[in-house]
C-alpha cells in the first residue's frame, strides 16, 4: 500500500465519483481506477461498488477508510515533523504529560534550554490516557507522573520534581471562594462531583467526605466534564494543584488534609544524553526557585 493509493482512496470515499477524484488528484481516470482496483487487490476486498453512476462505499470499505483517513493524519503529521527536524535540529527530546499545565513551568523551560542548545528540539507529547504505555515503548524520552506509578517500572530512573496539593475548585463568585483555606465542614451540603480517573490520594479525600454523610455527589467522566459542571452551577471538585491551568476562571482554594501528590519525571535509564539531564536538572531548578506559587 502506498501513499499514493492511500490518498486515492480517501479522494474516491469524498468524491464516490472516479472521474472527479482523479481530477482533484491530478492523474488520468484509467490510472486512477487501477490504483485503487491494486489496492483492493492487496489487502482483500472491495472497497467500493461500481456502478454506472459512480461508486459507493462498501460496509467494509466504510471502516477500512475511517481507520484510512486517521492513519493519513498521523503519516502527514509524522512526515512534517520529521522535515522540520531534519531543516534545523541534531537531537530530539520528547516529554510525555498528560495537560500542557502539568508542567507549568515546561514553556519556560524549553525557551531557556534551546537558546543555550539551539539544534535540540524539545517536542511535548500529550496523552491524558495511555502516556506510561507510550514511555514505557520508548515513544518518549521523559514521562511526567505521579511517584506511585512508578514503583515497578522497568529500567526506570526516576526524577523528584515537585509536590502537588489538593484544591477545591468553585465559581469565583461562590462563597466558598473567599476563605484562604477549606475544610471538611465548609463543604457539607454541597454537590461534589467525584472520580473521572481521579488519583489514589484524591480518591482517599473524595471517599472519606462521602463517608461522612453530609454531601451530595455524582460521578464525573473527566476533569474537563468536570469543570464544565462547575462553569454551569452545578457542583464543586477537588483537584491536584498541577492540573491549575492558572487562567483565573474558577477559584482553586486549598483544601485541608494531609494528602498530597508527589510529582516525577522518568527517563529510561539508558539515556545518557546529557543534553537530557540538562533539560531535567533546568525543570527541577525552574520549581525548586519559583516562590510562592501555588503547586
Amino acid at each position: 500500500m502506498t501513499t499514493k493509493q492511500i490518498d486515492y482512496c480517501i479522494e474516491l470515499a469524498h468524491t464516490l465519483n472516479f472521474s472527479r477524484a482523479a481530477e482533484n488528484q491530478f492523474v488520468s481516470q484509467p490510472t486512477f481506477s487501477y490504483q485503487i482496483k491494486l489496492l483492493e487487490d492487496e489487502i482483500g476486498f472491495a472497497i467500493f461498488e461500481r456502478s454506472g453512476k459512480g461508486a459507493s462505499l462498501t460496509p467494509a470499505g466504510m471502516q477500512f477508510v475511517s481507520f484510512l483517513t486517521n492513519m493519513r493524519e498521523d503519516l502527514k503529521r509524522a512526515i512534517e515533523q520529521g522535515q522540520n527536524f531534519s531543516s534545523k535540529y541534531r537531537d530530539n527530546i520528547s516529554v510525555c504529560i498528560i495537560v500542557r499545565q502539568a508542567l507549568y513551568f515546561l514553556p519556560e523551560a524549553i525557551g531557556i534550554f534551546t537558546k543555550s542548545n539551539p539544534d535540540t528540539q524539545i517536542t511535548p507529547i500529550f496523552r491524558y490516557e495511555n502516556g506510561l504505555e507510550s514511555f514505557l515503548k520508548n515513544e518518549c524520552d521523559i514521562l511526567f507522573t505521579l511517584k506511585e506509578h512508578t514503583k515497578q517500572l522497568p529500567n526506570v530512573t526516576v526524577h523528584d520534581i515537585f509536590t502537588s496539593r489538593i484544591y477545591l475548585i468553585a465559581q469565583k463568585d461562590d462563597p466558598l471562594a473567599k476563605k484562604n483555606i477549606i475544610t471538611e465542614s465548609d463543604i457539607y451540603g454541597r454537590t461534589l462531583m467525584v472520580g473521572g480517573g481521579s488519583p489514589n490520594a484524591l480518591k482517599a479525600v473524595q471517599h472519606r467526605l462521602i463517608a461522612t454523610g453530609k454531601i451530595e455527589y455524582f460521578n464525573s467522566a473527566d476533569h474537563d466534564t468536570t469543570l464544565t459542571n462547575v462553569a454551569a452551577g452545578c457542583g464543586i471538585c477537588l483537584a491536584p494543584g498541577f492540573l491549575n491551568d492558572h487562567s483565573g476562571q474558577f477559584a482553586w482554594i486549598p483544601f485541608d488534609c494531609k494528602e498530597n501528590f508527589s510529582c516525577v519525571l522518568c527517563t529510561h535509564k539508558d539515556d545518557k544524553r546529557t543534553s537530557l539531564n540538562s533539560f531535567i536538572e533546568l525543570l527541577k531548578r525552574l520549581y525548586s526557585e519559583a516562590v510562592a506559587f501555588p503547586l
